[in-house]
């Protein structure tokens, strides 16, 4: 099993917390350290909605102003391979090949307990 996301993100932090207090084994990808090409996220993206994989509310998102471009399906999956940073994480890839975006401990409980 994968986690996706930066080592500084609070719902990474709590996701890895959950994870080392089960004892369940995963490893870690930072998208700062290695970013995740296009087939990834298109792998993520035929188990997820894009608008639940883009994180709008980042400050990358605010830095970039892409409010002002009012971006469609295709235009936030395009950002999405092009920066990482806009994905909401954490990612979740099990090995099963099911993605789970965010970090929600109830979620977390009934999938992984």
């Amino acid at each position: 099993m994968k986690l996706y996301g930066i080592k500084n993100c609070d719902s990474v932090r709590k996701a890895v917390r959950f994870f080392k207090e089960h004892n369940i084994d995963f490893e870690t990808v930072d998208f700062r350290e290695t970013p995740v090409g296009c087939d990834t996220i298109d792998r993520w993206l035929e188990k997820v909605a894009v608008k639940e994989l883009f994180n709008s509310r980042s400050t990358t998102y605010r830095k970039l102003g892409l409010k002002d471009f009012g971006l469609d399906e295709a235009g936030m999956r395009k950002w999405l391979c092009k920066e990482n940073t806009l994905v909401k994480r954490p990612v979740v890839e099990t090995d099963d090949g099911d993605v789970i975006v965010g970090f929600d401990e109830k979620r977390y409980k009934e999938r992984f307990l």
